[in-house]
């Protein structure tokens, strides 16, 4: 969703300035077009040359550079730009902002330009709490001035608190969601489900399965880079929370459950991606079980079958993860399950499925066509996943 995207980038002269890099990096592995400029007192934090050989192009320094390929730069610069961004902002360039200050190439790029502009503060902890800075960014806000962060952590004052840069993936989730609020599932609602359940045993220990809740984390960033108001419904993972969406945590089958029932009436489709497990014991120990010689039997019950159960008028799609008769095996739970269509994978294969960043996936509709998508990282595959959905929606 960024590539061929014109994002100018703002650095100041913060001590985080270095981390503007691996912004810049990340932007322009995905294919966007980035512009920087930067202040004169962030050239004190880092190169321009550094972040020039990073994106390929100028990187402007002055109000008036005869080096840039602008020739007007701040105009230039303001109309060409899909978004600006300002990472990191200082107070001294958020109070310049808040007072249309314009004395420098980054404020008259701000001024000039018609694209949503997203300010990432970095500053000691007291000069963010500052009632003149929180003013300031009251001001932008009012603004629709997008603010990310700022993270809670060690400063370089030695101090820990409010103050650091966003972490890099949110900054980039950040920028993904302003640009796609013209995608095609503005204003639907999607909920998303994740990850494997845990059933307990006892207070130390469960029935589980292997999924990592990379596809479902996947499928809920894309809807939200699409523009979709999205919930995600989440087990137990190792994956960091997805910016801008509502996330439910839930351990158990029942729990998802519940959760699911809580949101579907409002809801425009349900991307069923967790890995729920099929049964849990029919009594949690209330202490560990000690371990005996002669074994230890657990008698088990059926989890509830969420997606059958759930009502309503709304897209439904399921996953099946296979380790035989892939499309026969899909095609059944397809129609037991009323689904609109699903995603069927084969666990056996060693670059697909649980674990893994790429998945090669074949989806069937309910009229039967099958569709056998090439291996595709996570993300790809649910852009795909995502298509049929709007498509359905559009129908609707």
């Amino acid at each position: 969703m960024l590539r061929n995207k014109t994002i100018v980038l703002g650095v100041t002269g913060s001590i985080a300035a270095y981390k503007a890099a691996e912004i810049a990096s990340q932007l322009t592995q995905v294919g966007a077009k980035v512009n920087v400029i930067m202040t004169k007192e962030a050239i004190e934090f880092i190169s321009p040359i550094t972040l020039r050989a990073i994106t390929g192009g100028p990187v402007v320094t002055e109000m008036f550079d005869l080096a840039s390929e602008f020739s007007i730069g701040h105009v230039s610069l303001a109309k060409t730009a899909d978004i600006v961004v300002i990472a990191p902002a200082t107070a001294n360039i958020i109070a310049k902002l808040a007072a249309g200050i314009a004395d420098d190439m980054l404020c008259c790029t701000v001024l000039a330009t018609k694209a949503p502009v997203i300010i990432i503060p970095a500053m000691e902890t007291n000069m963010y709490n500052s009632p003149v800075t929180q003013d300031n960014l009251s001001k932008l806000k009012a603004r629709n001035f997008v603010i990310i962060g700022p993270a809670i952590g060690w400063l370089a004052s030695g101090k820990e608190g409010p103050g650091r840069l966003a972490d890099i993936d949110d900054i980039i989730g950040g920028i993904r969601r302003v640009l796609e609020r013209s995608g095609d599932l503005v204003g639907k609602r999607i909920v998303v489900t994740a990850g494997g359940t845990q059933e307990p045993i006892d207070p130390v220990r469960y029935i589980s399965n292997r999924s990592s809740g990379k596809m479902g984390y996947a499928l809920t960033e894309a809807a939200r880079d699409r523009g979709a108001k999205v919930t995600l419904i989440t087990a137990p993972t190792s994956l960091p929370e997805p910016v801008g969406v509502d996330v439910v945590k839930v351990k158990t089958a029942q729990e998802m459950h519940q959760a699911i029932g809580k949101v579907t009436p409002q809801t425009d489709a349900l991307i069923m991606a967790a890995a729920v497990a099929d049964y849990r014991p029919t009594k949690e120990a209330k202490d560990k079980i000690k371990k005996i010689d002669t074994g230890l039997t657990l008698k088990l019950e059926c989890t509830p079958d969420i997606i059958s159960s759930v009502k309503g008028n709304f897209i439904k799609v399921g996953f099946a993860a296979e380790s035989s008769n892939l499309v026969e095996n899909a095609k059944q739970k397809l129609k037991q399950k009323g689904l609109d269509f699903i995603v069927a994978n084969d666990i056996t294969a060693s670059d697909s499925g649980f674990g893994t960043d790429t998945n090669r996936v074949t989806i069937i509709d309910r009229e039967g066509e099958v569709d056998s998508l090439p291996l595709l990282v996570k993300r790809e595959a649910a852009d795909e996943i995502l298509d049929r959905v709007a498509k359905l929606l559009s129908k609707s």
